[in-house]
Parts: structure tokens; sequence; C-alpha cells
């Protein structure tokens, strides 16, 4: 299975829609927004969630470039809400699009900037907001460089809402104008459940794998390649400082189970992939082969390694475990969450090494130190706690916006 395979909504992501889609629109003031992938998915729920009371006559589309993301969109938001494929950034494809939704303003997900969307956008005179505006330091590179084509587009927005002062800061480098750009705190913060759908029982399941009562659990999630060998290259050695210990492996992208089950075998590691576990399977190595579910493995916790930060950049988010009050180690490669990892790591709520030999080592001393990792989580939990609130005043800055355009008497 590819991610973000384009077989899915081939048509839709040329601009073409079904006459469907304009009719059920027409006469009806439309927002649109659009949420990249499945994280950005999440956070579009969480602001329609806090926005529908105050934009209730309006009709909402929502667009996404992945089919993971449409999946997550199509789960959760109810069927009035038309889910849309964004369009490739060409002209027609986009002049389409624009057509068929004919919205009277958009709202952006974090920064997903498109030249052409932006252009069909201002010349039909629709404004758009920008939600959690986090800037990797990629991004900001990239922005900065070609400002000849991105400045202009950046002005132009009516609303920012940045989730740090430092972000601020870039977005005005970078052509947003300072009156229209507010601190609106992180929304990931507030996306994170510390009540998840248990939809699973992972203890039992655990038990059924083997796992003695209150056997302590180390937990790789979203983990990317490499990061899984080295975990159960460790994992030896912690469970001769912490018997009992059960390893579960989380991989970023479920489709590369196969291939981390190829090399536990080759360090003759035995596992179990969550698909094939049965009652007499026995194994302290569990491979999750599913999607939906890493929530659940975190709050069956006892320490949490978050992936895509040792042998891979950019990092995953820190701030699910944390919600649930989970011991958080991660290595040094989290650019793409600087300012939320600065927030936990100040307050001493996660620990971050620099490479293999030190993940083991912070691993190892949490394991066996019960008081001092209840103590980090939480610590953990009080930090997402205390950031909670972003999305509702994101919702405002939105509603601001909305409530001052004219309404199209033609509608």
């Amino acid at each position: 299975m590819r991610r973000g395979s384009w077989r899915r909504g081939f048509g839709q992501r040329f601009g073409w829609h079904e006459i469907f889609l304009r009719e059920s629109l027409d006469g009806q003031r439309v927002l649109w927004l659009h949420a990249v992938s499945v994280g950005e998915a999440n956070l579009c729920v969480q602001l329609i969630d806090s926005l529908r009371e105050e934009i209730d006559d309006w009709a909402i589309v929502v667009s996404t470039t992945t089919t993971t993301g449409m999946s997550e969109l199509e789960k959760k938001l109810p069927s009035e809400i038309h889910k849309i494929y964004y369009p490739v950034d060409f002209w027609p494809c986009v002049a389409a699009a624009f057509h068929a939704v004919n919205p009277d303003a958009v709202v952006l997900l974090e920064a997903e900037i498109w030249p052409e969307f932006f252009w069909q956008a201002e010349k039909r005179g629709v404004p758009i907001c920008l939600a959690n505006a986090r800037l990797s330091d990629k991004s900001y590179r990239g922005y900065r460089r070609f400002g000849f084509l991105f400045r202009k587009h950046f002005s132009a927005l009516r609303a920012v809402g940045a989730p740090t002062k430092a972000d601020i800061g870039c977005l005005c480098e970078i052509g947003c104008r300072d009156e229209v750009v507010e601190m609106t705190g992180n929304m990931k913060f507030d996306g994170a459940s510390s009540n998840p759908d248990h939809k699973l029982d992972v203890p039992d399941l655990l038990r059924r794998l083997g796992a003695v009562k209150d056997a302590p659990v180390l937990v790789g999630g979203s983990t990317h390649d490499g990061e899984e060998r080295l975990l159960a290259q460790m994992f030896p050695r912690l469970k001769e400082h912490c018997p009992g210990l059960m390893l579960v492996l989380v991989p970023r992208h479920f489709e590369r189970a196969r291939v981390v089950g190829e090399q536990l075998r080759a360090l003759g590691q035995r596992f179990v992939f969550r698909s094939e576990l049965t009652d007499e399977s026995g194994s302290d190595c569990l491979v999750v082969d599913s999607t939906g579910e890493l929530m659940l493995f975190y709050e069956a916790a006892s320490v949490v390694f978050v992936g895509k930060s040792l042998t891979a950049h950019g990092g995953q988010n820190p701030i699910e475990p944390a919600s649930l009050g989970r011991a958080i180690v991660f290595g040094p490669n989290m650019q793409n969450f600087r300012a939320v990892v600065r927030s936990f790591v100040e307050e001493d709520a996660a620990t971050q090494v620099e490479n293999a030999a030190g993940l083991e080592i912070a691993i190892a001393e949490l394991l066996k130190d019960p008081e001092k990792r209840n103590a980090q989580g939480a610590r953990a939990r009080a930090v997402v706690e205390a950031n909670r609130g972003a999305t509702h005043r994101t919702a405002q800055m939105c509603a601001r916006v909305l409530s001052q355009l004219p309404v199209d008497a033609n509608r």
C-alpha cells in the first residue's frame, strides 16, 4: 500500500468535481478549510467543532492531500460537511476547484502555502486565514529564499494564528503584516486526549502475549527506519535491569511492519505482529501493524520513545504520550516540534538525548526508578494542561474575520 496514493480522488486533484457539490453549496456561504494530512486533519476537526456555533449558517468544505487524511476526515466529520481532495497547484486545476466550491473564505491549517491557490483566492477576493501557523526550519528557509514568490501571498493573509512568539517573528519576516498576526498557541495541545477511546484492551493483549502482571512496557511510538533496530538491540540489556520488560514497536507507517519484522529476525529478536497475535503467541516484543491504536499503547507504556528523532529528522508528536502522563524520551532531531520540546525540557517533563547510547541510559534510568518516571510523567501532563485553549482562540480569530465579510445578495 502506498501512502497518499493518488488513485483515490484522482479527478478531484485536477479540479473535477461532480455537479452535486456545486448544487449542494449553491445559495450558501461557504468556508473552505484545508488540512494537508492526518495531523492537520485532526486539528481541522477540532477547529470545526469549536467554530460550529459561530458559523452554523455556513456550509463547510474540507480538503486534504492524502488518502490517510481523507480517511480521518470521513471518520470524524459528519456527512453534511463536504470532504474533497486538494487540487494540484496548476491554474486550470485550482481554478476549477474554486469554481466548484465557490468559497467565501479559506482557512489553511499550518503553513501550507501554494502560489496558484493564493492567486486564485486573491483574484476572487476570497480572504485566507492561517491557523496554527507553525514554520519548520526548512519551510522558513524556503519561504525566505523564494520571497519573490511567496512574500506577496503572506502579506495578503487576513488573519494568522501563531503557536509561539518565535513563530510570530518568523512569519512577519517572510511577509505577514504585524497587525494580522496573533499568538493563539499550539492547537496540538488541545488535540491530545487524556481519555482515549478504548476500542482495544492493550493490557489484556499484552497478557496474551506473555506479559506478567504489572510488567513494565517500553513503547517505541511512530518510529522510522533504523529506530526499531536500535531499540531491539538495546532491549536484551534493558531486560537485565528490568526483568519482565515488554517492547512494543509502532512504526509511523504501518506498511513498514514487515520490513521491521525482517530486521528483528536478523537480530534474533522474537516478536509477534499485532495482526497475528493469538493466545499461544508468547513473546516479549510486539510489532504493531495496524493503525489508529497508538494512544492506547501509549496509555499502557511505562516509558515512551518518540520516533523520527534519532535516525530521521523532524520528530513526531510528544504531546500525545505527555497528555497521558507518561515518561518520554526523544532524540536530538525534533525540529518540527522545537517549541513544544522546549516547553517539556525546561520543566524537566521529558528527556532529550543526543545519540543511541544516551537513549539506552535514559530509558534504563526511567525503567529502574518508578518514582522518577511517574514524577516526570506528571510534569509532562501538567505542561499539556497549561497549554490548552489554542483551538478556542483560533476559532475566535477565524470567526472575527468571517463576521466582517459582506453578505453576497446573489447567494
